[in-house]
Formats: structure tokens, C-alpha cells, sequence
């Protein structure tokens, strides 16, 4: 009976907490937060799809999409502090104006490539190191019902679905995860100079995310200028492995409040 009550007051209190956090979405979102659920697989494995978050809007001061308009008193001015390589980010896209969420790689100034897979910063291969297997269900996910890729395919529904994960270490210090599933045609880009004031994006499921990379004219990110950064993601409020956030029967218990890397 004890564990039967304990079980029923922990539903309760995650029910409450996300009841908490979808409330403060609507409070705040045009003020300090915006609320972000994660649609795709392009960050795996440190975001996966069903991911709820906020994204801190005043992280980097403010822009024209981080604030109101009449809010701002001198639109575009800076009073955060500056993004920094490893932030995870949400932004507009700079043609469609869709919300993305990436990880920063390149500064302005800076010259990235990547050879054979690995990341290239100003000329320097960034360290990376074996962190073991990623492994998934091979099962549709989240509401477009998209099937993740997978190293070992093919692989049956249902079966064991599997990506080489690796640790990233990037100039200063800042580590995270990535994943990889082989040797593709984005694992081997020309020189890309992100320009004054822009800033370059990749996605850590390197082999399964349309990022700057790619040509804003192919439906890829390109370099996205800073008045198109909307915030920094800092920590996960809860997780549905559902098809739905209101599944509750398909929260993730190992990702509540768990922080972003």
C-alpha cells in the first residue's frame, strides 16, 4: 500500500509540475521564456523528441524576436551576455521563420569544416572521444511519426537501433555528446567564414540534421545573423516519449529537470 501511495503522489507531483510550466508558458512567453518541444531528432542524443523546455529569451540581451517590440528600448542592443561556442540555441530560421534549436559552433570570424566527420575550428580538429552506444527503439516518434536512422540498419519496427556516440570537446573547454551513423555527404564541407555578426550552427545527430551546413536556398540553416537568436536552452522541464506531451503515461522519469549540456 506504501509503494502504492508513493507511486500516486510522484504522478502528482510531475502532473503539477507540468501543469506549473505550461502556465508559466503563457504568463511569460513574450516577456522573459518561451516554451520549446522538441520535434525532431537533430540533437540526439542530448535532446530527444518530446522534449519540453524553456528557452531563456534574455540570455543574450535582446533582439527583435526576443522581445516585444514597445519592451525594448533601444531595439537591438545588447545586454545579455555574448553567445558562447556550446550554447544550445533556438532561433528563427533566416528565410522560412520557423523555430530551430542547434548547437553554436562558429563565431564570428571563424573558419569551420569538417573532414571525414570530424569538426574543424580555425584550422584545429576538435577532440573527440568513444562514449559508447546510443540505442533506441526503432519505432515511429513524436507527432510526425519520424523513424530514427540508425548505424545497424536495416532494422525491423521494434527492433534495436544503434549510433556510434562520441564526446566533443570544443576550444575552451565545453564538452558534449554526439552521434554518428557513418561516413555521409555532409561529412565533408568546404570552408565555411561565418561573417560579422553571424553565427554557425550544427546539430549534434551530425548525420541527421539540416544545419548550417547547407544552403538556406536547399532548406538547410545556413549562418544565422543575431537579431534571429531567440534564446539559450539551459535545462529540460520534462519529457514524452508519447506521440503527445499530454501522455503522461509516457513521461521520461530520467529527464525531469535534467540540464542541457
Amino acid at each position: 500500500m506504501a509503494a502504492r501511495a508513493e507511486t500516486r503522489n510522484g504522478i502528482w507531483e510531475t502532473a503539477k509540475t507540468v501543469v506549473y510550466a505550461l502556465l508559466i508558458a503563457g504568463v511569460f512567453r513574450t516577456l522573459l521564456f518561451q516554451p520549446f518541444w522538441i520535434p525532431s531528432g537533430s540533437m540526439k542524443d542530448t535532446l530527444l523528441i518530446g522534449d519540453f523546455l524553456f528557452v531563456n529569451k534574455m540570455a543574450y540581451g535582446y533582439s527583435r524576436h526576443s522581445c516585444p517590440f514597445s519592451m525594448c528600448p533601444i531595439p537591438g542592443r545588447l545586454l545579455g551576455r555574448e553567445p558562447e561556442r556550446g550554447d544550445v540555441v533556438v532561433f528563427r530560421h533566416p528565410v522560412n521563420g520557423q523555430d530551430f534549436i542547434k548547437r553554436l559552433i562558429g563565431l564570428p570570424g571563424d573558419r569551420i569544416q569538417l573532414i571525414d566527420g570530424i569538426l574543424q575550428i580555425n584550422g584545429t580538429p576538435v577532440p573527440t572521444e568513444p562514449a559508447g552506444v546510443f540505442v533506441e527503439t526503432y519505432e515511429r516518434q513524436g507527432p510526425g511519426g519520424h523513424l530514427p536512422a540508425c548505424r545497424n540498419a536495416p532494422v525491423g519496427l521494434g527492433g534495436s537501433c544503434e549510433a556510434t556516440r562520441l564526446r566533443e570537446t570544443l576550444p575552451g573547454g565545453r564538452s558534449h555528446n554526439i552521434l554518428d551513423i557513418g561516413m555521409g555527404f555532409a561529412d565533408n564541407t568546404p570552408v565555411f567564414t561565418v561573417p560579422e555578426g553571424h553565427y554557425f550552427f550544427l546539430g549534434d545527430n551530425r548525420d541527421n540534421s539540416q544545419d548550417s551546413r547547407f544552403a538556406q536556398t536547399a532548406g538547410g540553416v545556413g549562418f544565422v545573423p543575431f537579431e534571429n537568436l531567440i534564446g539559450r536552452a539551459d535545462r529540460i522541464m520534462f519529457s514524452s516519449a508519447g506521440r503527445s506531451m499530454f501522455f503522461f503515461w509516457t513521461w521520461r522519469a530520467d529527464r525531469y529537470l535534467k540540464r542541457i549540456e
